[in-house]
């Protein structure tokens, strides 16, 4: 598992670039460049500078899983042993429908967000987990639907409007 890394900082010029982004990802800089009233070489510098310290994304985290066949979500809680953390990490990022994994306060050591084909699927999915070393158990939850899903939209409006305020 790694470790939190630090990016950078996102600015209400940022926060513009990326909300134009948002509402139309295949956009040149030259063109938002224009509805932004800002330099084109601007625009690029500030890609450049959120990429490569790492406050974008990888252009993956765009695809429905559903569209890939995993139309199912669950989140398991999981508890590890500590003298076996890291052997526990490379099983967990082995499995590739472990989609994310967050270190987490409470009853369990870990939580993570799980997709698979069916509940068929999820099974043989926590079977694997179960078998991994490190883990110790686990908690399952299915869900049911995604009532307010993964965005950034509203944060980055919100710093949009502070540079104005």
């Amino acid at each position: 598992m790694s470790n939190v890394t630090r990016v950078a900082v996102i600015d209400p010029l940022d926060a513009r670039i990326l909300t134009a982004l948002d509402a139309d990802p295949s956009t040149t800089a030259l063109a938002l460049a224009r509805t932004l009233g800002v330099a084109r070489n601007t625009v690029h510098a500030r890609l450049r500078r959120l990429e490569s310290n790492g406050a974008l994304a990888a252009p993956s985290r765009r695809v429905e899983l559903s569209a890939l066949g995993y139309s199912l979500t669950a989140f398991i809680e999981i508890s590890i042993s500590q003298e076996s953390a890291d052997d526990a990490y490379a099983a967990l990022e082995a499995i590739p429908e472990i989609v994310e994994v967050h270190a987490t306060t409470g009853d369990a050591d870990l939580f993570a967000k799980v997709v698979a084909r069916d509940t068929a699927d999820l099974h043989r999915i926590t079977g694997v987990l179960l078998g991994s070393p490190g883990i110790v158990r686990t908690s399952t939850a299915v869900s049911l639907g995604e009532v307010v899903p993964f965005r950034t939209s509203s944060l980055l409006a919100q710093l949009s409007r502070s540079a104005t305020d």
